[in-house]
C-alpha cells in the first residue's frame, strides 16, 4: 500500500499497521524537517515558514512554533493564519489536526490523535487507530495541556493551564481540570477596555 493510501486508510479511523516501513519513513522525515525548523530558530520567518510548508498539510500567514517542535507525520496538520505555539509542542497527528486563525498556545501543549490497540497482541503487532482534533478560530489553550483524539474546541474557547481535554468544548466557553469541563462562559464582562 502507497503512503498516501495509508495515509486516507488512517484518516478514515480504521485499524492499522503503524510499523509498516512507509510509516516508520513517514515519522523519519518528520524528525528531519522539525529539527531544521527547530534549528531556524532567528532566521527570517518567511524561511522558517518555507520549512513549515514541507512539513504541515497547510500553514497559514505568521505560523510559529517555538522550539522545539515535534510531530509524527506532519502531513495531516493544518494550521491557519496568526498561529503561535510556545516550546515544547507535540502533536501525533494520524487522525488529522486542524487549527484555526488566531490560535495561542502555551508551552508544552500536546495533542494525540492516535491511539494503540487495547488489546495486547494487536499492539505488539502495531494496531493502531486515530481520530481528528479540530480546534477553531480565536483559541487559547494554556500551558501543560494535553488534547485528546476526537476533540473539537470551538471558536473563542480558551483551555486552563494543565488541562486533559477528553471531550469537545462548546464555542466561547472557559474549561479547565482533569478531565477538562466546562467552566463558564466567556461574556462581555470579560472586556477589560483594552486597545492596542
Amino acid at each position: 500500500m502507497t503512503l498516501e493510501a495509508q495515509r486516507e486508510h488512517i484518516l478514515s479511523g480504521r485499524m492499522y499497521n503503524d510499523l509498516t516501513p512507509e510509516l516508520i519513513g513517514a515519522r523519519a522525515r518528520a524528525v528531519l524537517l522539525t529539527s531544521e525548523y527547530n534549528d531556524s530558530f532567528g532566521r527570517p520567518q518567511a524561511e522558517r515558514e518555507a520549512v513549515l510548508r514541507r512539513l504541515l498539510r497547510s500553514v497559514g500567514r505568521e505560523c510559529h512554533f517555538e522550539p522545539t517542535f515535534r510531530c509524527e507525520f506532519g502531513f495531516n496538520i493544518s494550521v491557519g493564519d496568526h498561529f503561535y505555539a510556545n516550546f515544547d509542542c507535540v502533536m501525533l497527528d494520524g487522525g488529522g489536526i486542524t487549527i484555526g486563525d488566531h490560535v495561542l498556545f502555551g508551552p508544552r501543549v500536546g495533542i494525540y490523535t492516535s491511539n494503540h490497540a487495547v488489546d495486547a497482541a494487536e499492539r505488539a503487532a502495531g494496531a493502531c487507530y486515530a481520530k481528528p482534533v479540530v480546534i477553531g478560530n480565536n483559541v487559547w489553550v494554556g500551558g501543560g495541556v494535553t488534547i485528546n483524539q476526537g476533540v473539537t474546541i470551538g471558536d473563542g474557547a480558551i483551555i486552563g493551564s494543565g488541562s486533559v481535554v477528553t471531550r469537545s468544548v462548546p464555542a466561547g466557553m472557559i474549561a479547565a481540570g482533569v478531565p477538562a469541563r466546562v467552566l463558564r462562559e466567556i461574556t462581555g464582562a470579560d472586556k477589560t477596555g483594552y486597545r492596542p
